[in-house]
């Protein structure tokens, strides 16, 4: 693992309670997250993976339910073929969701550690705060 840590974060005009349907809702993640379709059951240990098509190449990430609280935090490991990494457990990424409700809004953070790089911490930094923005756009179309 390496220091390089990417993080971003949003405020949510929601409550926390929407916020992680969107962060749970397969239906609602395909909308955000660049078309991909995740399947998992949200318990920890189990399965995840994100199927779709980036810039016209078909990919299958996958990855681990570590923690679930409702409402409050999420986290997982996640690993993409489209990386180029050999597939072993020291090339996969953990990401945390962070959600802090209060007055009908909600901040949202999330960090994605293990980046081999400050530059490649800055690329999904941007990734994921485009990502947040697509999150943060179908929550509140939609409430």
């Amino acid at each position: 693992m390496t220091g390089h840590i990417a993080t971003a974060e949003t405020e949510i005009d929601a409550p926390a309670k929407r916020v992680w349907e969107a962060l749970t809702n397969p239906d609602e993640i395909e909308k955000y997250m660049f078309g991909s379709r995740v399947t998992t059951d949200w318990q920890p240990g189990s399965e995840i993976t994100w199927k779709g098509e980036y810039e016209g190449k078909p990919f299958e990430d996958k990855g681990e339910i570590l923690e679930v609280e409702p409402g409050h935090r999420l986290k997982l490991t996640h690993f993409s073929p489209l990386s180029g990494d050999e597939d072993v457990p020291e090339n996969y990424h953990t990401l945390t969701y962070e959600l802090d409700g209060h007055d009908g809004h909600t901040h949202l953070s999330l960090s994605q550690d293990n980046n081999s790089s400050a530059e490649a911490a800055e690329h999904s930094r941007a990734n994921w705060e485009r990502m947040l923005a697509g999150l943060k756009a179908t929550v509140e179309e939609s409430s």
